[in-house]
């Protein structure tokens, strides 16, 4: 954690770069969402991966909502998969 002087000033320089060069900071927004973007996509194949020890552990309804979830979870990824890459 800064400490407040240090997040103003850390929100000062940032807001200057995004002013000064508006190219620069638009690349490294652009790196941040694409690793969040990968993080996403990991963390939803890992669970797709534990949905049958689901299905064993908690039974066929967890195991059919969590597919539910997913399946929806997919879907969403589907539709905006230009902002995840």
């Amino acid at each position: 954690m800064l400490s407040k002087e240090d997040q103003r000033r850390f929100e000062q320089i940032t807001r200057h770069l995004r002013e000064s060069d508006p190219a620069f900071f638009a690349r490294l927004d652009n790196r941040a969402r694409g690793r969040r973007g990968r993080w996403l996509m990991l963390l939803t194949i890992v669970l797709w991966a534990a949905l049958p020890a689901t299905t064993v552990l908690a039974g066929r309804l967890a195991g059919a909502i969590c597919a539910v979830v997913l399946v929806a979870n997919a879907a969403v990824m589907w539709r905006f998969r230009r902002r995840w890459l």
